[in-house]
C-alpha cells in the first residue's frame, strides 16, 4: 500500500469554510471525491480539488499507481498564519481585520 500526499500552504481562505467538505471526501474513491468536488459551489471545494488532483498526479508520475485504484485515505485541514490589517472607524479609532489562511493535506492510498 503506497501513501502519496500532497500539501497546499497559506491558501486564503478560513480552515472553518473547507472541513464540512473534507469530512465529506474523506475514505471515498478519489473519482467519487474529485466529481463531488466539481460541483459544489463554493471557493474551498476549488481548493481542495486543486489539492486531490495533485496528490492524484503525484501518484500516478511517481509511484506508477493507478488512478482508479486510489482512496482518499485522510484529508486535513490546518489553520495557516494569520493577516492583520486595520480598518479606520469613527473619532480616530481602529478596527482590526483578521484575514485568515490555511493549510490543505490529502493522502491517497491504492
Amino acid at each position: 500500500m503506497e501513501v502519496v500526499r500532497a500539501v497546499s500552504k497559506n491558501l486564503r481562505i478560513t480552515a472553518g469554510k473547507i472541513r464540512p467538505l473534507a469530512d465529506q471526501i474523506r475514505g471515498q474513491s478519489v473519482s467519487d471525491a474529485a466529481n463531488l468536488l466539481r460541483f459544489q459551489v463554493n471557493k474551498g471545494a476549488v481548493l481542495l480539488l486543486k489539492t486531490l488532483e495533485s496528490a492524484m498526479a503525484n501518484a500516478e508520475t511517481n509511484n506508477g499507481a493507478n488512478i482508479d485504484d486510489l482512496v482518499v485515505l485522510q484529508v486535513w485541514i490546518n489553520e495557516g498564519p494569520t493577516i492583520k490589517r486595520m480598518r479606520a472607524r469613527s473619532r480616530g479609532r481602529a478596527d482590526r481585520i483578521f484575514k485568515r489562511t490555511c493549510h490543505i493535506t490529502v493522502v491517497v492510498a491504492d
